[in-house]
Order: C-alpha cells, then sequence, then structure tokens
C-alpha cells in the first residue's frame, strides 16, 4: 500500500487547531492527503470567507440608501472584476512559481519571485488607477448607469482609482499560500475586514466624528481596510514571520523570474479576464431592465460569492498541492489531492447551497425588503445556489490545472463555457424568450455546469502532470 492509504492523520479538531495556528511543516509532499488539504484549505476557505465579507458588508450598509446606491457599487464591482481578474492572474504565476521553489527546497527563489509578482502588481495598478479615477463617469454611462446611478460615482473613482490595494492583498496572500502560509494570509484579512466593518457605517451614516459620505464612505472604509492589510502583509515578509522572507538582496528585478511569471500569468489573466468580463457582459444585459434589476442581481450575486469565494480555498490547497508534488515526482498524489478536494469542496457547497435554497427570502430580507427588488434576488438566489455542488468540482479542476503549470486548457474552457455560451444563452433567455432577469440567472447555471463537467473530464486525460513551471 502507498503511503497516501497508511496515513494515519490526526484527529479532525488537532488538524484544525494546527492549521489555523499555522502548521510548520515545511512542504506538504508526504503523509495524509486528507490532513494536508485540510491544513491548507481550512484558513484558505476561512481568508476567503473574509474577502468576500467585504462585498457583503458594503452591500448590508449601503442597501439601507435605497436601490440607486445599491446599483451604484454592482455597476462598479462589475467593472472592478477586472481588477479581480488581473489580481487572480497574476496569482495563479505566484503561487505555481513559489509552490514549485518551495517543493525544491530554494527559500531564496522564492523571495526572489515574491518580489517579482509584488513589482508586476504595481506596475499594472498604477496606469489602471489614473484611468479609472478619472474616468469614472463615462464608464458607468457605459455600463448603462441612470443618472442617479451617476450621482454617486466618487465611489467609482475611488474603488478603481485605489485598485492598487486589492492588487496588493491578492497578490501577497497568494505568496503566502504557495509557500503553505495560510494561516498568515487568512490573519491578514482578519485584521482587513476589522477596519472595514468598524468604519463603514461610520463614513456611509457620519457617526461621531466621522463625515457623512453616503455611498462613497463605502469606498473609503473598504479601501482603509485593505489597505492597512497591505501594510501587515509586507511586515510579515520583511521580519521572517512566515516561510518567506524578503532581505535586502532580493530587492531587485530579475528579468528572468519575471518574465516566466509573466508567461504564467499572461494565461491565467487572460483566463480569468474571460469569467470576469462575462460578468461585466450578465450586468449589461440586466441594466436594461432598471436599477431594480441591478439591485436585486447585485444582493443575489453578493450573497453567492459569499458562498462560493470560500471554494477557492479547497481549490488553491489543491494547486499549491499539485505544484509541490509534481516536483517531488509525485504525480498520483498530486492527482488524487486534487479529487479529494474537489469532494471535500462539494459536500461543503452542497450544505450551502441547499440551506440558500431553502431560506432565500429570509436571506434576502436582511439586505431589502423592497418588494421591486427581494423577488429579483430570491430567484437568482435560488437558482445559482441550486448548481453549487457541480460548480464545486469546477472551482478545483482549474486550479489544479494552473496548479500544474497548465493555464492554457481552463483558458479554453473559459472561452467555450462563458463567451460562446453563457453571455448568447443569457441575451436569448432574458430579452429573445422574454424572461427578464431569471433568464440571466439560467445561463448561468448552465454555463458553469458545464464547466465543471468538461473540466473533469479533461483531467482525468492527466496531460497536465507533464507541465514544468
Amino acid at each position: 500500500m502507498s503511503e497516501i492509504d497508511t496515513a494515519t492523520p490526526s484527529t479532525l479538531w488537532t488538524t484544525v487547531r494546527e492549521s489555523i495556528a499555522g502548521s510548520h511543516r515545511g512542504e506538504y509532499t508526504d503523509g495524509a492527503i486528507g490532513r494536508a488539504i485540510l491544513l491548507l484549505a481550512i484558513p484558505m476557505v476561512l481568508e476567503l470567507v473574509l474577502e468576500s465579507v467585504f462585498a457583503v458588508v458594503d452591500v448590508f450598509f449601503v442597501s439601507r440608501l435605497g436601490a440607486d446606491s445599491v446599483a451604484t457599487v454592482g455597476v462598479t464591482e462589475s467593472m472592478l472584476t477586472i481588477i479581480y481578474a488581473v489580481a487572480m492572474g497574476l496569482s495563479v504565476g505566484a503561487m505555481a512559481t513559489i509552490a514549485r521553489r518551495v517543493g525544491e527546497r530554494d527559500p531564496d527563489g522564492a523571495a526572489r519571485a515574491a518580489v517579482q509578482v509584488i513589482a508586476l502588481g504595481v506596475i499594472v495598478s498604477v496606469p489602471v488607477g489614473l484611468f479609472g479615477f478619472w474616468f469614472a463617469r463615462p464608464l458607468l454611462g457605459l455600463m448603462g448607469a441612470g443618472p442617479d446611478v451617476l450621482a454617486h460615482s466618487s465611489y467609482t473613482a475611488i474603488v478603481l482609482g485605489l485598485n492598487g490595494v486589492i492588487l496588493m492583498i491578492f497578490l501577497i496572500n497568494a505568496v503566502f499560500r504557495g509557500a503553505g502560509d495560510a494561516a498568515v494570509a487568512m490573519r491578514v484579512l482578519w485584521i482587513a475586514n476589522a477596519f472595514n466593518m468598524v468604519l463603514d457605517p461610520c463614513f456611509i451614516f457620519g457617526l461621531g466624528p466621522f463625515p457623512r459620505l453616503g455611498v462613497t464612505g463605502a469606498a473609503v472604509a473598504t479601501t482603509t481596510g485593505r489597505g492597512i492589510g497591505v501594510l501587515v502583509q509586507l511586515y510579515v515578509l520583511s521580519r521572517g514571520q512566515g516561510r518567506i522572507t524578503i532581505h535586502r538582496e532580493h530587492l531587485r528585478l530579475d528579468p528572468r523570474v519575471m518574465l516566466n511569471m509573466l508567461r504564467l500569468s499572461g494565461t491565467a489573466v487572460f483566463q480569468i479576464l474571460i469569467a470576469t468580463t462575462s460578468w461585466i457582459g450578465l450586468v449589461r444585459i440586466l441594466a436594461d431592465f432598471g436599477s431594480d434589476a441591478l439591485a436585486g442581481n447585485t444582493i443575489a450575486i453578493r450573497i453567492v460569492i459569499f458562498a462560493l469565494l470560500p471554494s477557492w480555498g479547497f481549490a488553491n490547497a489543491a494547486a499549491t498541492l499539485v505544484g509541490q508534488n509534481l516536483v517531488a515526482g509525485k504525480p498520483d498524489r498530486a492527482e488524487t489531492s486534487v479529487w479529494r478536494a474537489s469532494f471535500y469542496n462539494m459536500v461543503a457547497l452542497a450544505g450551502i447551497g441547499l440551506l440558500f435554497v431553502v431560506f432565500a427570502d429570509a436571506i434576502v430580507a436582511g439586505f431589502t425588503s423592497d418588494p421591486r427588488v427581494a423577488p429579483i434576488a430570491v430567484r437568482g438566489l435560488r437558482i445559482i445556489s441550486a448548481g453549487f455542488p457541480l460548480f464545486a468540482y469546477g472551482y478545483v479542476m482549474t486550479q489544479a490545472f494552473n496548479g500544474a503549470g497548465d493555464t492554457v486548457t481552463p483558458t479554453l474552457i473559459n472561452v467555450f463555457c462563458l463567451w460562446l455560451g453563457e453571455i448568447p444563452l443569457a441575451y436569448a433567455l432574458a430579452c429573445s424568450v422574454g424572461l427578464g432577469p431569471t433568464g440571466v440567472y439560467w445561463s448561468i447555471f448552465v454555463a458553469f455546469s458545464a464547466m465543471s463537467l468538461v473540466s473533469a473530464l479533461v483531467f482525468r486525460r492527466g496531460t497536465w502532470k507533464l507541465k514544468r513551471v
């Protein structure tokens, strides 16, 4: 029997405590696979729950200001998905490269890679921030926003203008995850969210000495919280409190490492852009149905993201295990890790999806009581969450390809399922068939289900095991 079969895991509670405290294991290429997945996934899940809390907290408070304010947040977030795509794409390159260097026991190589990805983040965020700040209002108009939404363009200007904090918090946490320091990434989001939850109502409603900024206050609070999180990340990297420590000698551009990072990240950015721009297309279709449809969609999607983002915890755990085990010469262990992580993710999302389907009315009621907005949000929440068990496999498989350095395969799958499938189907169902926003939600269900099935079939072929980073 293999080490996979004979490994004896510790108790679940002990594993949970160790994962949150931060495991001292140097790598994850031996021992029980289930334990390795949980040691990585639990803090990653908590980290991404906290990342999604930013969005949910903003909508919770902004919804008190009315449908137009919620629509402003929703339209801005649809544009911000491009920033998330870049951040997540660069994160793929960072995680894959650093996981390989850690698997090779090359801490200096991992530190140099970390510096390169941070430098790439700065290079990208500055021009995007300037463009977003100056052209926030025209961008909202391009997305079909009405006059009442355009009146809140200052929210969009701040969020897009200071996009660098979003990029950095994603990228540096990817460095921690690739090294196996998932607990550090989790703690960073704890701190950032604590500031956001306290500052959000203060700036939105003008509590105490704070000015009443309305929806703009949500942008100020969230950006401040994330900015503090980035400062904590840089402190940890410079002080050697994790597995990767950046020293003075690492602080230089390395063209070879940066080009390799760009090779991986460039395809990954395009891959995720396909997924995120599909959301922009859906929002543009929904904009033709008015602010109520946009507000209902914003609430439903924020709740869905709150549930789905944690599944990236299992997905990122699988990516780290694939990267480290492939370089250690254990492709079978890498494959088993992915199937095991997919199953765990399916169990978790099935439970969440069932709760959302049954209690959709009560959940949406916590965000809005508007009789025109709530029914749209409830329908969206029920339709999308019904597909959670199947979506779970797609999330993990996609990241497994990326962790192996195969960013082309998931890119092609996204092109066919989302651009060539989801958007045309959404338009046909919503506009041609006349289902309105409900048709958009059904297109999401169909597209992501198809993506999961195709990803699983391609993964079984095993060609990803031949990739090198």
